[in-house]
């Protein structure tokens, strides 16, 4: 089934996002649909819509955008990523997707990668409009960069804000190192990393909308944040999260199976991609070939 797809625009926290909305072509009636959400430092345009995609194809409509304060949608400061933006960015596209006469409202999932796996989560958990959520390497972020010189990064973050106080300038650094050289010289062996470098910082996956820059004032919201906090009570509704089974140091792995636990979901599902990395389920054609299909036999029993 091919699909139409078309520039949208919604309001979230007064902020306008930009999106982009696929819908199956000849679908009549009403629609289920899925508010799909990109990782952190990502874009509309990068992993989250190959999988958009794939799912449009099955029949579902899909909505991805951009973050507030990132690529094409609005708000200042630039390049901010705090996670409660970033969540209600999704609640944002449900009432987008709660306005359009062809979407059927009560069956509304949520869908994320990386960083906005572990968004849709928490989304979920207060938006009772979302019927079912799936994640390829769900991450959550805060656990994330409280296991990364948490207190170092507040002391930095603490000087930085005192400086803009005085009059400084915002301080904004990169994600990642710029190019695959940069890394090896900095001696990282990660896998995650040096895989994430690849995508982002080379013609595989990079776009002018991902341009591997954040406010470094950012790190202070995201390290006082939990993606799966109250998911023992708050996560009811058919989950399913997918993870590759090579390991590296952004812990989707492990915060899959800490998901899993955790999830108050009485249908839940764990289910790992063989000799597959995280971000190989970015974009490699036979990884995301097993996740979709496995994306999609769930929403097409839940939705």
């Amino acid at each position: 089934m091919k699909f139409i797809e078309e520039n949208i625009s919604f309001h979230a926290h007064g902020v306008a996002i930009a999106g982009i909305l696929r819908r199956p072509a000849g679908g009549t009636g009403k629609l289920p649909a899925i508010v799909c959400t990109h990782p952190t430092s990502s874009c509309k345009e990068q992993t989250v819509s190959i999988y958009a995609a794939k799912l449009a194809e099955a029949g579902f409509v899909t909505l991805v955008f951009d973050a507030s304060f990132q690529g094409e949608s609005g708000g200042t400061p630039r390049y901010i990523e705090i996670p409660e933006y970033r969540v209600d960015d999704i609640r944002g596209g449900v009432d987008y997707l709660s306005s359009l006469d062809f979407v059927d409202r009560e069956r509304i999932g949520a869908f994320g990668v990386c960083a906005g796996g572990g968004y849709s989560v928490n989304a979920a958990m207060t938006d009772r409009r979302i019927r079912a959520v799936g994640s390829v390497v769900g991450v959550n972020l805060g656990r994330l960069y409280r296991d990364m010189n948490a207190w170092e990064t507040l002391d930095t973050i603490a000087a930085q804000r005192n400086a803009q106080v005085d009059g400084g300038a915002a301080r904004i650094i990169t994600w990642l190192p710029k190019t695959p050289a940069e890394a090896e010289a900095a001696g990282i062996k990660d896998i995650d990393v040096l895989e994430a470098v690849d995508y982002y910082c080379t013609p595989r996956g990079q776009h002018p909308n991902s341009p591997n820059k954040v406010d470094v004032v950012s790190f202070a919201s995201i390290i006082g944040f939990d993606a799966f906090r109250c998911a023992d009570r708050f996560l009811t509704q058919p989950l399913q999260i997918i993870i590759g089974e090579k390991q590296g140091g952004f812990g989707s792995y492990r915060d899959g199976q800490e998901l899993y636990s955790l999830a108050a979901s009485e249908k839940k599902d764990l289910f790992i991609v063989k000799d597959t990395s995280h971000y190989e389920l970015y974009d490699k054609p036979e990884a995301v070939a097993i996740a979709s299909e496995k994306l999609i036999a769930f929403y097409n029993e839940n939705l």
